[in-house]
């Protein structure tokens, strides 16, 4: 296994921790989500006697914008797992570079991933790992 096959390989691994971490950070608005359907569903339940509930615009708020946030997390959470899938298969080069640009907008794990990601998938050697198969020919 040359220095590039190697790469490509940890690459892939470390795509696949970042993209469960990724995961599970985008799951952390659901904390919002269930107090957007308490206010929305039962909003006597959390106040008392004498006051007045908050509108049910307040919750339908709470879960519009923290289902906003779990979709949009666990679609890139989703599309870092696909890239370390591709870099393990070598496939879909483009994938895998847009994937690394977007990466490094998430501090810390994510720029670092990113930006050797970008690295990696530059070099000549490893485009040419990308490149689909010739066609055998019978004869």
């Amino acid at each position: 296994m040359n220095r590039d096959e190697e790469h490509l390989k940890l690459l892939a691994i470390f795509h696949y921790v970042v993209g469960g971490i990724a995961g599970l950070c985008a799951l952390i608005p659901v904390i919002h989500l269930t107090i957007g359907l308490f206010l929305l569903l039962a909003p006597r339940q959390m106040w008392g006697p004498g006051q007045s509930a908050p509108p049910a615009m307040l919750g339908l708020l709470f879960i519009i914008i923290a289902g906003a946030f779990i979709v949009v997390g666990l679609t890139l959470a989703g599309c870092v797992l696909a890239a370390g899938r591709f870099l393990a298969r070598r496939k879909h080069h483009g994938f895998c570079l847009v994937v690394a640009c977007l990466e490094c907008m998430f501090m810390p794990l994510g720029t670092v991933l990113g930006v050797f990601t970008i690295i990696v998938l530059m070099r000549e050697p490893v485009k040419l790992l990308f490149a689909p198969a010739p066609p055998v020919r019978d004869n």
